[in-house]
């Protein structure tokens, strides 16, 4: 049997895209390796995001090639539509599968070993029509304790700074009838938490007459019952919108967290990156949110950096995200991404002021961390119990994205566990809890 070894980057959507390429392989005869064994393909999916997600995934590469140097080197993901011709020249690289065919790379692999030749197959299509996502239907659990499914892939709305639109293609939105059979398929292989993954999960539907995504969250509710929660990934503000929101009140199986993207608090930047809202307008939404949902985690992502922020407009950035009701924030620094219109913009901003900023921002994620779940202290939450920290004690995740330590004695992983949150242990870089009696 062919031994073949899996190495993934960046986004959720990624991993979910790999787990579903690991049982597909299983499914021809392979046998699933880790990456730091020897195997006879290592299989890389890419991110390309920023240039630091370029230059990892490039040393992946290299690893690969350097550990077993008569294995087939693969790469594929969103580097590998961007750079594909870079890539194929990398040495041991015999395939390079752009996104458009890694729902195809399982019979590509077998058609590059079969043919056996010197030169890199090299496939980095366009999207001239919207190819239908496959259903993934699972044989076994995966190495995370929450399943992921992906609901759709594509992004159209071409943010200045966004390469993602240019190698992810148009929005391609999973049938609802394929969605509910992966729904059905996990919760019967034992998982208690599904996380609702895509590109662009908003625009689920899109391509869809009659859908979106507050009725796809509905079906999955009306028709899946029994003891388990959905939680939504990512979604941009612009589309929580009141259908979406009133699914909450009163439903214990949807997660109470919104992971809502802001990227920037100053008007003048979020006009340049092409987002579409104003910072009043999102700060009137996140109230909305927690007010109509008692209890419910935001999360964000915010951009430092970006062309023409200067110390006013970061100022504006700080002043709205000390504002809002928030449990965290994902800092990320501006990184040009070739193509894009802000790589070409002038007033380009200096790496040490936005790594000062980056720090800036995350002093003040911290802070915002610790005021959450100190108001949590005294409540009942239900946890996903991830894993094992050590003997009798477990750490999981409640329903508003807070990580929780729990003891017990007997085995508690993948289970639903009440608790009541009784003292939190200060750790500001983690926010990591310690809960010294729990409800069962």
């Amino acid at each position: 049997m062919k031994r073949v070894a899996f190495a993934t980057l960046g986004c959720k959507v990624n991993q979910v895209e790999t787990e579903a390429l690991k049982e597909e392989f299983l499914e021809r005869g392979f046998t699933l390796v880790p990456f730091s064994a020897q195997a006879d393909v290592y299989i890389i999916n890419t991110c390309t995001v920023t240039h630091t997600s370029d230059r990892k995934s490039r040393a992946i590469i290299r690893r690969a090639a350097r550990r077993n140097p008569g294995a087939a080197v693969v790469v594929t993901g969103c580097m590998a539509q961007a750079s594909s011709q870079e890539i194929g020249a990398m040495e041991g690289v015999v395939l390079v599968a752009g996104n458009r065919e890694k729902e195809n790379l399982v019979e590509l692999v077998e058609e590059v070993l079969q043919a056996g030749g010197k030169e890199p197959l090299i496939m980095a299509g366009t999207w001239e029509n919207r190819p239908r996502l496959k259903p993934v239907m699972y044989s076994r659990l995966h190495e995370r304790t929450r399943a992921f499914i992906k609901i759709q892939d594509g992004c159209e709305s071409f943010c200045s700074y966004c390469i993602v639109p240019h190698v992810r293609g148009p929005v391609r939105s999973k049938q609802p009838e394929d969605v509910l059979s992966e729904v059905e398929c996990l919760l019967a292989l034992g998982y208690r938490e599904l996380v609702l993954s895509g590109i662009h999960c908003g625009f689920y539907g899109l391509d869809l007459p009659g859908w979106n995504l507050a009725r796809l969250v509905r079906l999955i509710l009306d028709q899946v019952r029994g003891e388990y929660r959905l939680r939504l990934g990512s979604i941009e503000a612009l589309e929580l919108r009141d259908e979406l929101l009133a699914l909450f009140p009163g439903e214990k199986r949807l997660c109470r967290h919104f992971h809502l993207p802001l990227q920037s608090g100053s008007d003048k930047i979020l006009q340049q990156m092409n987002r579409r809202y104003d910072r009043r307008w999102f700060q009137q939404l996140v109230e909305k949110a927690v007010a109509q949902v008692p209890g419910a985690a935001v999360t964000s992502d915010v951009m430092v950096g970006f062309p023409g922020e200067g110390a006013r407009e970061f100022s504006q950035t700080v002043r709205l995200l000390e504002e809002l009701p928030l449990l965290d924030l994902h800092v990320f620094k501006y990184s040009p991404r070739p193509g894009t219109p802000a790589a070409s913009m002038g007033e380009q901003v200096a790496e040490a002021e936005k790594q000062e900023r980056s720090q800036i921002l995350l002093d003040l994620a911290s802070k915002k961390k610790r005021e959450f779940i100190a108001a949590q202290t005294g409540k009942e939450l239900v946890l996903v119990v991830e894993r094992r920290l050590s003997a009798g004690h477990y750490l999981g995740l409640s329903d508003n994205y807070i990580e929780v330590s729990v003891s017990s004695q007997r085995d508690l992983r993948g289970q639903l566990v009440p608790v009541i949150l009784e003292e939190a242990d200060q750790i500001p870089p983690q926010g990591r809890l310690k809960i010294i009696q729990g409800t069962r």
